[in-house]
């Protein structure tokens, strides 16, 4: 299998920067946070540097690496630190004299806060810190879904509460991962596939519960059901529609069961009503299963406010505790044009008309995994001090241009004030010493973790 060689996974320039600090650098500290948000989101769900570190960081770096990183880069037009990369060989047998501390994985950080540093502990390689920015930043992609996640989840959960019966029950299932196909490759959808995981537990991207399992320590970490798409429905014929419904139901439905079928091939309304609601109802409701039926086009609130509307009439409702309609033997999922706003919006039309959230799922694909970039959150990696000759420098960036990009400085850390509010403040200050405990910890050193988490407990931080 073809892999690109980790020296040279960074971006060009980045080759000829051992020759750019200031004469003595020793070490060099950088940090990563979230600058602000393109949406209304006040908080940041810290994910994925474990997968990164472990994926990419426990394997000792070759003399192999360097010689073929040193004939690519100066081809390339750039010096190469071909000493330096040479001397890490043999000092330290390919080992990355890195440190790195983080908040914990599933933390929720308000933005505007310090999440991971990074440093090296070897000061003849303090041209390493900036080296695998590249590699690092990436970090930002989870981070993302698992942030988008957890906010969809907060407002999912809010129609929840005001509407059924056990919103603790309900939740891990309310919005499924759809967006394998849709991104740019299998290491996109496992990554942010596994972000997802990290809030809710169902998913049609398998790849995703192989990071967990091989990352994470999770068996398991996501379920899915059977479920029909259109070319098993129509490969039947429009005249054979209610038959390839009721091969569904013959292969699938059994009591307790859940079985998804898309119904939009031709006629949603008219599969609902007259095939789902009349001629297979009564081997709806026999199969002791509940169905789950998919409208896949049109305009998402309108098609499931009417879709739900004639499923009542058809299977009828019960009134639940908080005075909400819940369907009788069937539910609905809406796997087309979902994002965070249209599930708010849905969400509002079913409550308006007297119908619990209970009754519906969602399938989210492009707006989960792909319709985000860096930029969602703001996320930047910066330089904020060196040590040169023995003395600490604070590193900064202030440009008159953009308040928005001022960095930080100082060796940063992140701590938990009065109220459980969090703050950045620098390490061995006061505010710093006043902390009962820092919110970091050091997660790698020297080519080694030290922080090995599990998905449970990553699941339970976001709660």
């Amino acid at each position: 299998m073809f892999e690109i060689n980790r020296i040279i996974d960074t971006d060009s320039y980045k080759a000829s920067h051992f020759l750019q600090y200031p004469p003595k650098t020793e070490f060099v500290h950088s940090y990563l946070e979230s600058r602000g948000s393109e949406r209304v989101w006040k908080h940041t769900v810290f994910f994925g540097l474990q997968y990164l570190l472990k994926r990419y960081f426990l394997e000792n770096f070759t003399q192999t690496m360097v010689e073929e990183a040193r004939e690519v880069i100066t081809a390339h037009g750039l010096p190469f630190n071909y000493a330096g990369w040479t001397s890490l060989i043999k000092k330290h047998g390919g080992k990355m004299p890195l440190r790195v501390r983080a908040v914990a994985e599933g933390s929720v950080v308000p933005l505007r806060n310090v999440m991971m540093t990074v440093e090296n502990t070897d000061a003849e390689f303090y041209w390493l810190t900036s080296w695998f920015e590249t590699q690092l930043m990436r970090i930002w992609y989870p981070c993302t879904v698992a942030t988008q996640s957890w906010h969809i989840k907060r407002d999912v959960y809010k129609f929840l509460q005001e509407t059924a019966d056990d919103a603790d029950a309900e939740i891990g299932f309310k919005v499924h991962d759809f967006g394998s196909r849709g991104v740019s490759s299998q290491e996109t959808a496992a990554i942010g596939g596994a972000a997802h995981l990290a809030r809710f537990m169902g998913t049609g991207t398998m790849s995703a519960l192989l990071i967990h399992r091989e990352f994470y320590n999770s068996q398991m970490a996501g379920f899915s059901i059977p479920a029909a798409e259109h070319s098993t429905i129509t490969s039947w014929g429009r005249e054979n529609e209610a038959e390839a419904y009721r091969n569904m139901l013959k292969q699938f439905a059994k009591p307790n069961s859940l079985v998804a079928v898309v119904s939009d091939s031709w006629n949603i309304y008219e599969a609902v009503e007259k095939i789902w609601g009349e001629q297979l109802k009564q081997e709806v409701i026999d199969s002791g299963a509940t169905i789950v039926i998919r409208p896949d086009s049109g305009e998402p609130i309108e098609v499931v406010s009417k879709v739900v509307h004639i499923l009542g009439e058809k299977f009828g409702t019960e009134t639940n505790s908080k005075g909400y309609k819940v369907l009788k033997n069937v539910r609905i999922i809406q796997g087309d044009g979902v994002n965070e706003q249209s599930i708010h919006q849905i969400l509002e039309k079913l409550k308006s008309q007297g119908f619990s959230a209970s009754n519906i799922a969602f399938g989210i694909g492009g707006a989960l995994l792909q319709k985000i970039d860096r930029d969602t959150l703001k996320f930047a990696y910066k330089c904020s001090a060196i040590v040169a000759d023995g003395k600490l420098i604070e590193v900064y960036k202030q440009p008159i241009t953009d308040s928005g990009k001022n960095s930080k400085k100082g060796r940063l850390d992140l701590i938990k004030v009065e109220k459980g509010e969090y703050q950045t403040v620098k390490l061995d200050s006061a505010d710093q010493r006043k902390a009962e405990n820092s919110q970091m910890r050091t997660v790698y050193e020297n080519g080694e973790m030290l922080i090995d988490d599990n998905l449970d407990e990553i699941r339970n931080r976001t709660k």
